[in-house]
């Protein structure tokens, strides 16, 4: 097992949830937020909290290439263990590592089965099976609900919970519920949705769906020097 000292809790488990793991298996969460704001930062410290506690992860990325990945998780990382008063950094990290596996698709190139076809290889032969899954890039607004049915089908099969970016758009009002009307047709497959908003030079914390409290809605928030999440106001 991997030190104590070095145990980052889910940053999302400060909005109310008991669990660090917050989804179920076949579960689906999402991150929303403007471009720029940080839905990947957070969601690589949730990943990065599964790692540590020894829960593989992979990594779908739709836009960047693997080598621009790793630097989220790198820099990151080295972030968490300056704040935990580790100095042993690489020694943690090449402890982690092997719990992760970033996998790169073109967007037009995405999708379940084909997603399915790679993981499938991956088990095949005894490389990775996944416990959590993120797919960041997946463009929503031109995406059926099919799509996302396929997807969902995909995580129950294989046991994984799966976490998303959404990129929202200013020029797009928020509905009643806070959702935007582009995402809507899809959030019933959601069972945890929070959006990140700026506001000056703070990134606030907010969940739409799943567990909160007032008291953790204007809190938490991303701290925009070390793109952590941290509690206070």
């Amino acid at each position: 097992m991997i030190k104590k000292e070095m145990i980052y809790r889910n940053p999302l488990v400060n909005l109310g949830y008991e669990n660090e793991d917050i989804l179920s298996n076949g579960g689906f969460g999402a991150v929303l937020a403007y471009a720029g704001v940080g839905k990947t930062a957070l969601l690589v410290q949730v990943a990065l909290n599964a790692m540590l506690r020894e829960q593989p992860v992979l990594h779908v990325s739709l836009n960047d290439a693997v080598s621009k990945v790793d630097v989220w998780y790198q820099e990151l990382f080295h972030n968490i263990a300056e704040n935990s008063g580790v100095v042993e950094v690489s020694e943690y990290w090449d402890k982690i590592q092997p719990y992760r596996f970033i996998m790169t698709f073109k967007v037009d190139g995405f999708s379940a089965p084909r997603l399915e076809e790679r993981l499938i290889d991956l088990l095949q032969q005894n490389i990775f099976k996944p416990h959590t899954v993120i797919i960041d890039g997946f463009k929503f607004d031109d995406a059926g609900r099919g799509q996302l049915v396929q997807l969902k089908e995909l995580a129950q099969k294989y046991l994984m919970s799966v976490w998303f970016t959404v990129h929202t758009h200013r020029h797009e009002p928020p509905q009643e519920n806070g959702l935007p009307l582009s995402f809507l047709h899809v959030a019933d497959l959601f069972d945890v949705i929070v959006q990140l908003a700026a506001k000056g030079d703070e990134v606030y914390i907010k969940s739409l769906k799943g567990k909160s409290t007032d008291l953790t809605q204007n809190s938490l928030r991303l701290d925009p020097a070390t793109m952590l999440v941290k509690n206070g106001k």
